[in-house]
């Protein structure tokens, strides 16, 4: 696999079914809009055989506006650049994590609880990418948005792994459980892609 050669320094796969916690990472507020979880009209309410903890539901509430932003930037790939290996990356990762999130919203329907949007993506959440480092993204082109994507992509992962490894510690459910490791699992493999891809 041929490395991109970053012109400057810079500092997800299987869809699954969803007490108090000790973790920061549950504290964070969102500043987003918040709506009732619903799914398309058409659709049964799917009944699940484990119920969530409020654990579970923050993790899906705080997860699907965070996988939310990576298929923003997924699909910025699509008319950024002509690179395959980031192109075939960048499917992957919207490929994955789309349909992560219709399960996770899935959960929250069940347990009537509410979906927070990612309005603003500030960073209130581990590894979400800046609005201001956003516009940067979306007017680079060519080996800068390489370089770019590759590295907010990896800090936008490795936030995902510690929310899922954060509700692996708490939760009781075993559609959630599965979940959280196949974003740790998915996630890992993809970061060690991305850093051979960014080259040192």
């Amino acid at each position: 696999m041929h490395k991109i050669v970053a012109p400057i320094a810079l500092t997800a796969l299987l869809a699954l079914s969803l007490g108090g916690c000790s973790s920061d990472l549950f504290g964070f507020l969102n500043h987003g809009k918040e709506t009732q979880a619903q799914l398309p009209p058409s659709t049964t309410a799917p009944t699940f055989a484990q119920p969530f903890d409020s654990n579970d539901v923050m993790f899906a509430q705080m997860m699907i506006p965070h996988h939310s932003q990576a298929v923003e930037l997924a699909l910025l790939a699509e008319t950024n650049t002509t690179t395959p290996a980031i192109l075939d990356l960048a499917a992957r990762i919207k490929g994955a994590q789309q349909p992560e999130i219709d399960t996770m919203t899935a959960w929250l329907a069940a347990a009537g609880a509410m979906v927070n949007g990612h309005g603003s993506h500030g960073m209130s959440m581990p590894g979400l990418v800046s609005d201001a480092d956003m516009a940067v993204l979306e007017k680079a082109t060519g080996a800068e948005f390489d370089a770019l994507f590759l590295s907010h992509m990896i800090q936008h992962h490795e936030g995902a792994i510690d929310m899922a490894n954060d509700v692996l510690a708490t939760t009781q459910n075993d559609d959630v459980r599965a979940l959280a490791n196949a974003i740790v699992a998915a996630q890992t493999a993809e970061i060690v892609e991305m850093s051979g891809l960014l080259g040192p």
